[in-house]
């Protein structure tokens, strides 16, 4: 592509993309050119990379067709802010940060207002060793625009979920609850079972009674057992709660089970409905009565 990006934020992510797409020449500001401590690392970085570093996030993004933003979250709305400032009319802008949809529908009315055109896209996989070939979801009006500009960045696996700003970002969040959850609760789990002892035991057990179903399966399942159990479970995990505290391990993953499990199993659905959906309304009519 004879066009290069500009592209705020340097880290893993810029770094992999500019380097496996050979995006020499492309402009780039970091942040941490702005730190004495990070400074000369950072120009390493640039140099490396073949990127020209620019001081001021502004340069980075004049005149640029398509911008990347790929900075940490807590960043994301502060350079969209700035990025608007700068922005060339009619430039793509591609929100890539992992934020709520409510950040990138901010970060939207941002970048529209001064003339570009936003694009909400949610990375799906890591960047390494995915590279080029990381799955992306597009969102937005401009969604079909961005899918072509970054096909010829050299991406190779972009999908359009819609057309509007925050549901790209909604599939990334809300399938985060479980990847991270799942994380978070493996870490709490073995670690209480290394402190006691067991962890041979533990994941024989996990082995032993854990058969693989579609997502979809496992989670009518699921909410079929707290539906009827979820008060019996709750007090099953306040003394799980007792056994990770005695332990010293951590038990803050299990605390929320507890209270997601007894704020189920108090709205006392005896007879769950078949299906997903159906238990899914049951669960939202019944929530709402109760409030």
């Amino acid at each position: 592509m004879e066009t290069m990006p500009g592209l705020i934020g340097f880290g893993e992510a810029g770094r992999t993309f500019a380097t496996a797409g050979g995006w020499s020449g492309a402009r780039v500001h970091d942040r941490l050119t702005d730190r004495p401590d990070g400074n000369a690392a950072m120009r390493a970085a640039y140099a490396l990379a073949g990127v020209g570093g620019c001081d001021r996030l502004a340069d980075a993004v004049r005149d640029a067709p398509v911008i990347l933003s790929l900075v940490t979250a807590d960043q994301a709305l502060a350079v969209a802010t700035a990025a608007a400032a700068a922005i060339a009319p009619g430039a793509l802008y591609c929100d890539m940060n992992s934020v709520a949809p409510d950040t990138k529908r901010a970060a939207a009315r941002l970048i529209e207002a001064a003339g570009g055109h936003y694009v909400d896209v949610a990375v799906m996989a890591p960047v390494d060793p995915a590279r080029l070939s990381v799955p992306l979801l597009l969102s937005g009006g401009a969604a079909d625009a961005a899918q072509v500009a970054l096909a010829a960045l050299g991406f190779a696996r972009i999908d359009i979920v819609g057309g509007e700003v925050g549901r790209a970002s909604s599939i990334k969040m809300i399938r985060s609850v479980m990847v991270k959850g799942m994380e978070a609760l493996t870490a709490e789990c073995a670690l209480a079972a290394a402190a006691a002892g067991v962890s041979a035991e533990v994941f024989a057990s996990l082995d032993a009674s854990d058969r693989a179903k579609p997502w979809a399966a496992r989670a009518d399942y699921n909410l079929d057992r707290m539906m009827i159990h979820g008060l019996r479970r709750a007090a099953e995990m306040e003394e799980a709660v007792k056994t990770l505290d005695a332990l010293g391990t951590g038990s803050a993953m299990t605390r929320g089970t507890v209270l997601r499990q007894r704020a189920i199993g108090e709205l006392g659905v005896q007879r769950p409905a078949p299906g997903l959906a159906a238990k899914i309304g049951q669960i939202n009519d019944d929530s709402r009565h109760a409030a």
